[in-house]
C-alpha cells in the first residue's frame, strides 16, 4: 500500500481484500459504479464475483476521449438524482483514464462533493490517471480544459484487468512508465528500454515504481505550481498532437502514443536546447521508435498545433512552456520556447519515423 494526498493506493492484485475492507469499514447508503461499453463487460463480472456489490446501480457511458465532456457529466449527474445518491453515497470509477477523470470530476461536482475511488483498468490509469488528484473534462476539443484538485477516497489496482487489454492499449499506458522513468530514475529508465515483450512482464512492481515515482512528486507539490511540472514531460507536444488527432482522424491516437510522440520531440528539444547528449536522445528515440505505431504529423496540422499549445495550461501570456530533460532523471521545468523551434522538433520526428537510428 502507497499514500498519496491522504488517499490509499492499493495493489489489490487477484484477490480484492483492500476493496473488501474498505467495504467493510465504511458504510454507504447506495453504491454506483460508472463504467463505459467495454468496462461493463470485461471487467465488472470479475468485480461483481469477488466483491459485495450484487446490489450497486451501474452507470453506463461511451468510451474515450471524445465523450469525456460535460454531456456525459449531465447523463451521470441525472442518473445520480434519479436513484436516489446522496452525501453519504458513493461512485466507483471503474475503467481507465476518461473514466476515472470524469467521474471523479463529476462526483466531486455533485451535491457539493460525494466520495468516489478509483478502480483503474488499464496500465494508463493505474500509474499516472488515477493518482495524484486531477480531474477533468475536455471542452471545445481541449483537452482538461475545465477541471479541479480532489482526491479519490482510495484507490485499487489489480493486474487483472490487464488481461482485458488490446496490445495497444497496454502500450498507451507505457508511455507514461517511459515517462516516469525518463524524469525521475535512470537505473529504472536502463531496466525499462529494453521491455519488448509484454506479456512475459511482471506488472505489480513495475506499477508500484511509477506510482512511487508519481506520489513523490506530487506530494510535494499537490497543485502543480513548480516540481509537480516535470510530469508534464511529452505533454506540451503530446496533448496538442492527440487533440489534433481527435478533431481528424478517423482512428485517433491514444493519449500515449501521443504522448511518446511528445517525447520524442520534446527529448529533441533537450537536446537542441538544454544539455541531453545526442546519444541519449538517440536511446530514447530507439525505444520509442521500437514500441509504437507509425504516425505522421502533416505540415498542414502545425498551426493548429501551435494554436492547441498556446491553450496549454502552463502558459504564461503567449509563451509556450516546457519542461525539458537536462539528462535522464534530470528534469528540467518553466523553459519557454519559440515556435520555430518546436516546428523544428516536429519534423524531426517526422523524418526520424523514416530513419534508421538504432
Amino acid at each position: 500500500m502507497q499514500t498519496a494526498n491522504n488517499h490509499s493506493v492499493i495493489i489489490d492484485s487477484k484477490d480484492f481484500k483492500g476493496l473488501n475492507v474498505f467495504f467493510d469499514e465504511n458504510h454507504y447508503d447506495r453504491i454506483f459504479v460508472l463504467v463505459d461499453e467495454n468496462t461493463i463487460e470485461n471487467c465488472l463480472p470479475i468485480l461483481k464475483a469477488k466483491t459485495p456489490l450484487k446490489n450497486s446501480i451501474t452507470i453506463k457511458t461511451q468510451s474515450g476521449e471524445s465523450n469525456k465532456n460535460l454531456n456525459t457529466c449531465e447523463y451521470i449527474w441525472n442518473q445520480l438524482t434519479k436513484y436516489g445518491a446522496s452525501r453519504k453515497s458513493l461512485l466507483i470509477n471503474l475503467g481507465g483514464g476518461v473514466i476515472g477523470d470524469m467521474g471523479g470530476f463529476a462526483a466531486s461536482c455533485f451535491k457539493r462533493g460525494i466520495d468516489f475511488i478509483n478502480i483503474p483498468t488499464t496500465v494508463l490509469a493505474a500509474v499516472d490517471a488515477s493518482i495524484g488528484g486531477k480531474l477533468g473534462i475536455d471542452f471545445q476539443y481541449l483537452k482538461n480544459q475545465i477541471g479541479l484538485f480532489n482526491s479519490p477516497k482510495a484507490v485499487f489496482i489489480s493486474n487483472l484487468f490487464f488481461k482485458t487489454l488490446s496490445d495497444r492499449q497496454i502500450k498507451s499506458g507505457y508511455a507514461e512508465i517511459i515517462k516516469h522513468a525518463l524524469i525521475a530514475d535512470g537505473d529504472y529508465w536502463n531496466s525499462l528500454k529494453q521491455s519488448r515483450n509484454f506479456s512475459d512482464l511482471d506488472w505489480d512492481p513495475i506499477i508500484e515504481q511509477s506510482i512511487q515515482i508519481k506520489n513523490n512528486i506530487v506530494e510535494k507539490d499537490p497543485f502543480e505550481e513548480s516540481i509537480r511540472k516535470v510530469l508534464n514531460f511529452g505533454h506540451t507536444i503530446g496533448h496538442a498532437v492527440e487533440t489534433y488527432s481527435l478533431e481528424n482522424d478517423e482512428k485517433p491516437l491514444l493519449h500515449g502514443e501521443a504522448v511518446a510522440i511528445g517525447m520524442i520531440c520534446e527529448a529533441y528539444l533537450s537536446m537542441k536546447l538544454n544539455t541531453l547528449s545526442e546519444t541519449k536522445l538517440n536511446e530514447i528515440c530507439s525505444c520509442i521508435k521500437s514500441l509504437y505505431l507509425e504516425y505522421i504529423i502533416e505540415p498542414k496540422s502545425f498551426e493548429h498545433l501551435n494554436i492547441h499549445m498556446k491553450q496549454d495550461k502552463k502558459n504564461e501570456s503567449e509563451l509556450i512552456n516546457f519542461t525539458l530533460l537536462k539528462d535522464i532523471a534530470k528534469p528540467e521545468i518553466n523553459i519557454n520556447i519559440e515556435w520555430k523551434f518546436i516546428e523544428e522538433s516536429l519534423n524531426y520526428y517526422n523524418q526520424l519515423k523514416t530513419t534508421n537510428i538504432d
